[in-house]
């Protein structure tokens, strides 16, 4: 007959249980947010994809043959298309203390869907290879940059500022050259559009995972749920910015056949 026996003390006992009961649940969480955001992606994949092959895609953009290959351009539903994605994000931000968690919920499909109709051009622009394959790269780069965002013992958080001043950067380089159309300020945004939203990959993930202790505390499920919902509208947004810079780089366009 053996015996085994618990040199802990109760305290430490009681500690090792919260420890253990703390990373069951970020995993949970973790988990969750993930799910979200990847039934998110699809939704908008399939969304992009049925409007660009049916009859729809005329109610959002008419397609002019160029020597560059097709060039969409968008119907007035189609610029309210590629507007509505921000209005929804704005809605989000500033309800979360108000929205229900089906309201939150609600709100993140259809801007999902919304986000699909915005991008439903690029299946006109590009081919389905090349789609494909920087969909299939951009995976990697987030997965990569995530996980080490949310393994490293370096803190991420201190750079937040730092990416915050890149992003209102790049969006005002955008909007500048818009006006100049400078092909070569448009390679240095794409540039710096990868960096950023790469960057923003392992910020997130260090963010949810460092923030969930205090959350786990001190809110309900219900706000816990939400807040899930929220965070996977982060690293949602990260993905789909990486993978369009990085589609401009390595997608092949349409020809002009």
């Amino acid at each position: 007959m053996s015996f085994s026996r618990d040199y802990r003390s109760p305290a430490s006992a009681s500690g090792w249980n919260d420890q253990a009961s703390l990373d069951a649940g970020l995993r949970s969480y973790m988990l969750r947010v993930y799910n979200w955001m990847a039934s998110g992606l699809l939704l908008t994949g399939i969304v992009a994809y049925a409007i660009a092959n049916t009859g729809l895609s005329s109610l959002f953009f008419q397609v002019f043959q160029t020597a560059a290959g097709p060039l969409p351009r968008p119907t007035l539903l189609g610029d309210l298309a590629m507007l509505s994605p921000l209005a929804f994000v704005l809605v989000m931000s500033f309800g979360i203390n108000r929205l229900s968690l089906q309201g939150a919920q609600g709100l993140f499909w259809a801007f999902c869907a919304a986000m699909g109709a915005s991008m439903a051009s690029v299946f006109v622009i590009y081919t389905d290879t090349s789609i494909v394959r920087v969909f299939l790269v951009t995976a990697c780069m987030f997965g990569a940059t995530s996980l080490w965002g949310y393994v490293t013992k370096a803190n991420l958080l201190q750079f937040g500022s730092f990416l915050m001043m890149g992003l209102f950067g790049l969006v005002i380089a955008g909007l500048v050259n818009l006006f100049l159309k400078s092909p070569t300020v448009y390679y240095l945004y794409s540039i710096v559009g990868v960096f950023i939203f790469t960057a923003f990959s392992a910020f997130d993930a260090q963010r949810i995972r460092v923030t969930y202790p205090q959350l786990a505390a001190y809110e309900g499920p219900e706000m816990t749920a939400k807040r899930s919902v929220y965070d996977a509208l982060s690293l949602y947004l990260n993905f789909i910015n990486l993978f369009q810079f990085l589609l401009q780089f390595m997608g092949v366009r349409n020809s002009s056949d």
